[in-house]
């Protein structure tokens, strides 16, 4: 195996969720999943429990990795380009934000951000119009 665990496991998520729920409503879960691991990553290091913490951060990253990682430039254009862009400047943001003195005020508008693309997309899943036989 070429890629690290953390990139693995959320590649083995996003696949089981693609499977499992209609993808739109998976990427939605998966924002769940990244906000709830930075608030738990945000508790743990206020708590001192720095391993807990650095763990919750990487299911975030690579949560965001996978989704940047599964866009479709083809069909997605530009808006997939800007999208990857924006997974990406998040993902830093997470890195750079981690261990500092205000990490809960910047996690805080990381989890803003994340919360604000979660709700773009639950629109879209919507908003979507008539569902194919058999999906969701």
């Amino acid at each position: 195996m070429t890629q690290n665990p953390f990139a693995y496991r959320a590649n083995q998520a996003y696949r089981g969720a693609a499977v499992a729920v209609p993808p739109l409503k998976a990427v939605v879960m998966l924002f769940d999943g990244a906000i709830m691991s930075l608030q738990k990553s945000v508790e743990a290091q206020e708590a001192r429990r720095f391993e807990e913490g650095h763990g919750h951060l990487m299911r975030a990253t690579a949560i965001l990795r996978g989704l940047s990682h599964h866009l479709d430039f083809n069909r997605g254009g530009a808006l997939a380009e800007r999208l990857y862009q924006t997974y990406s400047a998040l993902i830093m943001a997470c890195l750079r934000a981690y261990g500092r003195p205000r990490a809960r005020e910047n996690f805080g508008r990381i989890v803003a951000s994340l919360s604000e693309l979660r709700e773009a997309w639950q629109f879209v899943d919507a908003t979507r119009g008539p569902k194919a036989p058999g999906r969701g």
